[in-house]
């Protein structure tokens, strides 16, 4: 076979395979209005599996429902959980917080939820974490030097302690010694049943201002 005769027959072979090879299907939508319980027991399945809080926004988008609506059927669910559109109230509530919706138990129930997830174990931070965590709190973004400079010892195992628990995260570095600095997570807000910072109580005039130790930096090396 020629040059000539083989070109036809490469462009034949190609758009043979290009025919035989057909393009992906698009995903098909449920309508979840179709589904057992329509669109508010959608929502409550997609709640039921995060393991973390969701905004309102994702919901709607992978349940193609409109951001409008998805609002509309959280605070219904939230009112309907409490009790408060005639039903029984439940041992777990919907709460939203600051990085979105999550099923919680229930608030009046925390002390037997507490039993049985502790069954006798101690899961309390100590008192010198919980200090530690109160001036990451009121005083954040702060470095270990200055956590330290406040409580006058070091923290170093308490803010391990911290970190490991996902209270405080590392939020950037001071710009002017490199140190570290560290601030509260929103697990921090969840723990705390906070929406945000500003619902902390106004105790930070009485923790000592950090400007006047921001030269102690040299603590964190």
């Amino acid at each position: 076979m020629t040059v000539e005769e083989q070109a036809p027959q490469a462009e034949l072979d190609a758009g043979t395979d290009a025919v035989a090879t057909p393009a992906p299907e698009e995903p098909v939508l449920v309508d979840v209005h179709t589904l057992p319980g329509g669109a508010h027991a959608a929502v409550e399945a997609v709640l039921m599996v995060a393991d973390a809080p969701i905004g309102a926004d994702r919901i709607a988008a992978a349940l193609n429902l409109t951001q409008d609506e998805t609002d509309d059927i959280l605070h219904e669910l939230a009112d309907e959980y409490a009790g408060h559109l005639g039903s029984r109230p439940r041992g777990f509530e919907l709460r939203r917080t600051v990085d979105g919706w999550r099923i919680y138990s229930s608030t009046a129930h925390a002390d037997p939820v507490g039993r049985f997830v502790l069954d006798g174990q101690s899961a309390k931070l100590s008192q010198a974490a919980l200090e530690t965590l109160a001036v990451i709190a009121y005083r954040q973004p702060v470095s270990r030097g200055q956590m330290s400079a406040v409580r006058g010892v070091s923290v170093d195992g308490v803010v391990r302690t911290l970190l490991t628990r996902g209270l405080i995260a590392e939020i950037g570095q001071d710009p002017s010694s490199g140190a570290v600095l560290f601030g509260t997570t929103g697990y921090f807000l969840e723990r705390m049943d906070f929406s945000s910072l500003d619902e902390l109580p106004p105790l930070a005039p009485h923790l000592p201002d950090l400007d006047t130790i921001d030269g102690l930096d040299g603590l964190d090396s």
